[in-house]
This record gives structure tokens, sequence and C-alpha cells, in this order.
């Protein structure tokens, strides 16, 4: 079975997120107001051949785990749709 996964992986909180800053402080500037927090991070798509939707997490999981987020860094959060 064919599963569409989206993975979102994000800074931590607490640790320095130097583009999240420039464009809060970027949208500041501009006139919005009550930003904050602003976080930066990157959405990957993908398409994955699994038995099961519990199958394509595990993989992308083990794929976040290895290579696609640094374990160090960042957080991920994974979504498995049919």
């Amino acid at each position: 079975m064919t599963f569409r996964v989206h993975v979102r992986v994000i800074p931590r909180p607490g640790l320095l997120d130097p583009q999240g800053q420039a464009v809060e402080h970027a949208l500041g500037a501009l006139g919005f107001a009550g930003v904050g927090d602003v976080r930066i991070g990157k959405a990957i798509e993908l398409q994955l051949e699994a038995a099961s939707a519990d199958e394509a997490e595990r993989t992308a999981r083990t794929m976040c785990e290895r290579l696609l987020a640094n374990p160090v860094t960042e957080d991920f959060v994974i979504a498995v749709e049919a």
C-alpha cells in the first residue's frame, strides 16, 4: 500500500533559532504586533510503500532519526495519510 507521509522538523524549544528570531523581528518591523516565539523548520513530504500506516510511521521515524532530523537539536512530527 502507498502512503503519503508528512514530516515536520523544528528546532527544539529553548535552543537558539536565528532564522526564527530574524523573521520575528522583521514581522514586528512590518507592523505585525503580537508575534512571538517564531520557529523556522522544514517540511518533508514523501510517498512510502508499506504494509500498514503503522509500519509507514515506524519507517518514517527511523528516517528522521537517521537522516531527516538532527536528534540533538531538532524535534519532528510525523503524519501518515493513505
